[in-house]
């Protein structure tokens, strides 16, 4: 299989931000075993933003518009061979209505007649499948192809002008005295995944009271999250940074977050923001499994809320009470933090009272 691919390549890109950063390994991979091909990434204007600056590929399309309108891009670029991480029905068919001879990926969503190469994702002896982490599940395609797959680090890159850009926009976060603490309290998958807002806020004071620490709130520039953001701001009884009231791009967004000293959010897309630029990281789990998104990164650190209903994967929870994420308490985080701060690992004593 690896030998037949070759010249002209498209690599079809997950959509969530995180799928795609976890996908990072399988693209370097796939690079290094086709050095002399052309690689064209595909995908939605987040995921450009994201991957931006990277060396995984020699050219990109912006996905605009439904399953015929890419079939047509697609085609006018002659692709001999299709790798398609993203899973969808309709990425197989835009592949095959393209005419592009080679198309490889998982069969699944019934989709596995319009592809030439097929992997099966690994199931559960009672249906559904196996929870495994998507650095791995993506790997598999590239291991397909030929390539060498030992490596699982995820990685991101920032551009120069946007590390200068955040720098002028937010000057007294990046020249403060004490650690800075981003602090994710949204999720695009809903309101299951998150940690109560109070909850945030009260982890705020704490870093602000014991460590000096400069806080900023990461949030996605939607009504909701920026409604979460305000809760936090009013509750707390010390000045954040609010970044719902500073609008920022994606690259600007990775280049503050590469400055931080302790990343601590729910299970979202920041979260792999913050392990591709090797920071420390605390992850708020609750209604989720794990399994599916751990890079195996040393310097994360899971908090899972105990509950008898977990995982369920629900993006809203059915629940009388949302047993999972209350679970996680105050003190459990602050010491959590106290330890990435203090020693860069986990046990080490805060230095300051919860």
């Amino acid at each position: 299989m690896g030998s037949e691919l070759k010249d002209n390549i498209l690599v079809w890109l997950p959509s969530p931000m995180g799928d795609v950063i976890l996908c990072t390994p399988a693209l370097r991979a796939i690079r290094r075993r086709f050095e002399s091909a052309k690689i064209t990434l595909f995908g939605s204007p987040v995921v450009h933003q994201v991957l931006t600056p990277s060396g995984f590929a020699d050219s990109w399309l912006e996905q605009n518009g439904g399953v015929l309108a890419a079939a047509r891009m697609l085609k006018s670029h002659n692709f001999t061979q299709a790798v398609l991480f993203k899973n969808s029905f309709g990425s197989a068919l835009a592949c095959f209505l393209a005419r592009i001879p080679v198309r490889v990926g998982y069969s699944r969503e019934w989709r596995g007649i319009l592809l030439t190469e097929r992997l099966y994702p690994p199931r559960l002896s009672l249906g559904g499948f196996k929870p495994i982490s998507m650095v791995d599940y993506y790997l598999a395609i590239a291991s397909r192809l030929g390539a060498d797959v030992q490596d699982r680090a995820i990685v991101l890159a920032i551009e120069p002008k946007d590390a200068e850009t955040i720098r002028a926009k937010l000057p007294g976060v990046l020249n403060c005295g004490g650690p800075v603490v981003i602090l994710v309290p949204g999720a695009a998958a809903g309101p299951s995944k998150r940690w109560p807002a109070d909850r945030f806020a009260k982890v705020a004071d704490w870093l602000i009271s014991n460590y000096n620490a400069t806080v900023v709130l990461s949030v996605a520039p939607n009504p909701d999250e920026k409604r979460i953001a305000e809760q936090i701001v009013n509750t707390t009884s010390h000045r954040l940074v609010n970044l719902g009231e500073t609008p920022i791009s994606l690259g600007e967004l990775k280049a503050l977050y590469a400055d931080a000293d302790l990343v601590i959010g729910n299970d979202t897309g920041p979260r792999h923001i913050a392990i591709g630029l090797k920071r420390k990281v605390i992850t708020l789990v609750g209604p989720n499994n794990p399994a599916w998104t751990d890079p195996g990164y040393a310097d994360e650190v899971f908090i899972k809320g105990d509950a008898p209903c977990v995982p369920c994967d629900k993006s809203v929870c059915k629940k009388t009470s949302h047993f999972c994420m209350d679970a996680i308490t105050v003190e459990m985080v602050c010491q959590a933090a106290a330890a990435a701060l203090n020693t860069g690992g986990p046990g080490a004593p805060g230095r300051g009272g919860i």
